[in-house]
């Protein structure tokens, strides 16, 4: 079998995307099945094909022009020059399947060339685009552009031939614009057991000494730093945690738009020998920071986005039998069981992330159950080869002779 992935970007940019990206990539050759893909030229700048840690790209060319970036215009450029580069690759190629990942300007790509080439279509929807558009203050709920967009998404979900999603809570958002449940599969995000098994280990005491975190129990967050992940609220507690736990530290790991407002944040609270910022690091690398952390903190903000849409990071932390707290949006809620395989709090109300915060440091006794049953909870039901094995039934469908 021979799958087609059209994709919004991938490696080497990094991203919760382009991990979910290549756990199914390298799953799906595992199960005897080859893989082509292609990004949109969001991409960025790059060659017409790119070969990256053994996975060979294709690329879309961007379009120099000067109106191509224009609002509108931009989109369209996108979906235009994606168009033809898909078929181009689609004639030569030959793919049984074209599969489409989020957003949807590469599901209008890929309809164009199926219905052209007449291959049949997935598209696999992450994110809404019009969530996304609205959490990065580029298009307010309600406005022009959020309608269009949302109208773009539906457009086509009843043209593709089959649908995949992340979570139940895009799942049932899907099925409430009228797409028939039977033709929607999830295929929830997962983790690598074995590699993350591996990783576990005691705290590497030069790298707790090289950022300053040696002495005291530490919180902290790796993944990207948006607004919608909370870390403003996160840095807001510390005052308080302080004053109960002078020597807690909090690492931040990661990059992202609201780094420098939490910076600002830092030194307005006077933090600066209390939070740690160790930047961007590259994801082979991460597991000795995740074994500096006593506790991983995820306080996503009440919203459309993070209540439909579940996160890759806090399923790598429980994979590594790590302590997790986070907020209660719908996105948490579909992993993580209160008191069980880790702890919530009341989303954006920082007195309830600070008590459950105190509450872990002052009972320790909890932490080795909860680290136990979080492990498990992943080993059971979230590893990629068990979720990837969905699509087969996925694909079959779509490949089966018509009656």
């Amino acid at each position: 079998m021979r799958i087609l992935h059209i994709l919004d970007h991938s490696a080497p940019l990094h991203s919760g995307y382009t991990f979910r990206t290549l756990a199914i990539l390298g799953q799906q050759r595992r199960m005897g099945w080859q893989t082509l893909h292609l990004t949109s030229a969001k991409q960025g700048a790059a060659a017409a094909e790119q070969d990256i840690d053994g996975w060979h790209f294709f690329r879309t060319p961007q379009n120099p022009r000067w109106w191509a970036r224009l609002p509108v215009l931009r989109q369209l450029t996108i979906v235009s020059g994606l168009t033809r580069r898909l078929r181009q690759i689609a004639k030569a190629a030959h793919p049984n399947v074209l599969h489409a990942h989020s957003p949807v300007l590469n599901a209008l790509a890929a309809l164009r060339v199926g219905r052209a080439l007449r291959i049949p279509v997935v598209y696999e929807i992450r994110a809404f685009w019009e969530d996304a558009a609205a959490h990065h203050g580029t298009s307010p709920h309600g406005g022009l552009r959020y309608r269009l967009s949302r109208a773009l998404e539906t457009y086509a979900l009843r043209r593709v031939d089959a649908i995949t999603t992340i979570c139940e809570g895009l799942r049932e958002d899907i099925v409430a614009r009228g797409i028939p449940e039977q033709r929607i599969t999830v295929i929830p995000n997962a983790v690598d057991n074995e590699r993350f098994h591996a990783v576990i280990s005691p705290p590497n005491p030069l790298l707790a000494r090289r950022l300053a975190l040696n002495g005291g129990p530490v919180i902290g967050f790796i993944g990207s730093f948006y607004a919608y992940e909370g870390l403003a609220l996160l840095v807001q507690t510390m005052p308080q945690m302080l004053a109960a736990c002078p020597s807690l530290k909090l690492l931040l790991v990661g990059g992202g738009p609201q780094g420098p407002a939490l910076r600002a944040q830092v030194e307005q609270l006077g933090l600066q020998n209390s939070v740690r910022f160790a930047g961007r690091v590259a994801h082979e690398q991460v597991g000795e920071l995740y074994g500096l952390i006593d506790i991983l903190v995820y306080p996503r903000l009440p919203m459309r986005l993070t209540h439909l849409v579940t996160p890759l990071k806090p399923l790598e932390a429980m994979a590594q039998g790590r302590l997790i707290i986070a907020s209660d949006v719908g996105g948490h809620r579909e992993m993580i069981t209160h008191g069980q395989t880790g702890m919530l709090f009341e989303a954006g109300n920082a007195a309830a992330l600070a008590a459950q915060i105190a509450h872990l440091l002052r009972h320790r006794e909890l932490w080795p159950a909860l680290r136990k049953r979080a492990r498990a909870y992943v080993e059971r039901e979230r590893n990629w080869p068990a979720s990837v094995a969905r699509y087969r039934d996925v694909y079959q469908r779509l490949l089966a002779p018509a009656p």
